[in-house]
């Protein structure tokens, strides 16, 4: 796995007010994750925000471009992910805001594609009788 850029490490160091954030190496960017869930990408020293319908408008007021991705075969793809305000990238403060607002994003999406929770763990179920001896419980019940 390659080692984070000095980028990156910035990105993760600002983002320390909104809480413990995780990079992991992706397609030659990084992709952020706080909580397991993945809200923001890093490309080409670049941050990018998720976006959706709810908080679209922010990115938008302040003027930002989304992230368009092209592919090798030279089509582009617009995600829904924005470009970070440059004063995110030194304020902390501004940082946590735009991140709070793409976390949110991603737990909207999380949320409408229904992702199942993890059952919690059930007891242990007694280990079954070998068919042998549940036939002569089951002989032995029907004599009683």
């Amino acid at each position: 796995m390659p080692k984070p850029t000095e980028f990156v490490l910035h990105i993760l160091e600002t983002m320390r007010r909104f809480g413990p954030v995780e990079a992991k190496a992706m397609f030659g960017g990084w992709g952020l994750y706080h909580q397991g869930l993945f809200f923001a990408l890093i490309a080409d020293d670049a941050l990018c925000l998720k976006a959706d319908d709810l908080n679209l408008a922010e990115f938008k007021r302040a003027g930002l471009k989304p992230f368009v991705y092209e592919m090798k075969s030279g089509e582009k793809m617009t995600l829904h992910y924005y470009h970070a305000p440059e004063e995110a990238l030194e304020d902390a403060e501004v940082m946590e805001k735009w991140a709070r607002s793409a976390y949110g994003a991603a737990l909207r999406k999380a949320a409408a594609k229904g992702k199942p929770r993890k059952a919690a763990p059930r007891a242990a179920a007694p280990p079954a009788k070998p068919p042998k001896a549940r036939r002569k419980a089951q002989a032995a019940k029907r004599r009683s």
